[in-house]
């Protein structure tokens, strides 16, 4: 038994070595055809590296002709299973835009979309591709409507858009732990704008109010009865979307400190006016 299996282990191995020479034999000095054949081969034993190789050799051949549009979908199908996702979804862009009566332009079309979703980095990072992932996964959905992939691509873009209001929050959130209160409350009014139904609202405006706080209470004189008022606002505005906020207790200890000194400060002037 033993020996059988070293037996069938050999030649496994002799096997493989001669399937690469013929591999090698074929990219380096095959016909264009046997290049074709091969090619399709290694895509269909999902050896897509080699299959991509081969399918970059024989492209400048078969432009224009019927082979050409299997090739181009192999080649993006190829790049998305080795997880190339960037290079995938260019190349399925490519396949709709050259091939748009073909049966596989909806599947394309998705993988696309889906590719640039897969190629969106972790919140903390660069979010161009989140951003084109969400525009191409709505381009997906005013196309294919009454596609199955709908529900799917609906999903996606709920999570891809979550990601951005959680990059938006941490940014301005970062600006209110560095004392940036000016660009703390800018960052959060513009969050709140452009995300308007976002998770973190409660915490935006929490944290927005306390921005507005600190700001008004160490601002110089001349600026500093306008900024207490706007941080007044500001609790105003969260206790209004929020009445039964968490966070209320400790804000309204900071308003009754933004509220006295307030009052200090009209009482100040009213005795200077008179003076």
């Amino acid at each position: 038994m033993q020996k059988n299996k070293i037996y069938i282990f050999i030649l496994l191995i002799a096997m493989s070595v001669a399937s690469c020479g013929e591999y090698s034999k074929v990219l380096n000095k095959g016909t264009v055809q046997e290049q074709y054949v091969m090619a399709v081969k290694m895509y269909e034993q999902q050896k897509y590296n080699k299959a991509i190789q081969l399918f970059e050799k024989i492209t400048p051949h078969y432009r224009g002709k019927p082979q050409m549009e299997r090739i181009q979908y192999m080649v993006a199908q190829s790049h998305y299973n080795t997880k190339l996702y960037s290079l995938a979804a260019y190349y399925f862009d490519k396949f709709v835009k050259n091939y748009p009566k073909s049966s596989k332009v909806e599947e394309a079309a998705y993988l696309s979309a889906h590719s640039y979703y897969l190629a969106s980095p972790r919140y903390s990072l660069d979010q161009k591709d989140t951003r084109e992932a969400i525009t191409a996964l709505q381009n997906f959905i005013y196309k294919f409507p009454n596609s199955d992939k709908v529900a799917e691509a609906n999903k996606n873009i709920k999570e891809l858009t979550f990601k951005l209001e959680k990059k938006a929050f941490e940014i301005a959130k970062q600006y209110y732990n560095l004392s940036d209160y000016i660009a703390a409350i800018t960052a959060f009014d513009n969050m709140l704008e452009e995300y308007l139904g976002t998770t973190f609202k409660e915490e935006a405006l929490y944290l927005k109010f306390k921005a507005s706080h600190d700001l008004g209470i160490n601002s110089i004189i001349s600026k500093k009865e306008n900024r207490i008022r706007s941080a007044i606002k500001a609790h105003e505005k969260l206790k209004r979307n929020f009445p039964n906020s968490s966070y209320l207790e400790e804000t309204e200890k900071l308003l009754k400190e933004l509220t006295d000194e307030l009052n200090a400060l009209n009482a100040t002037k009213t005795q200077t006016n008179g003076l």
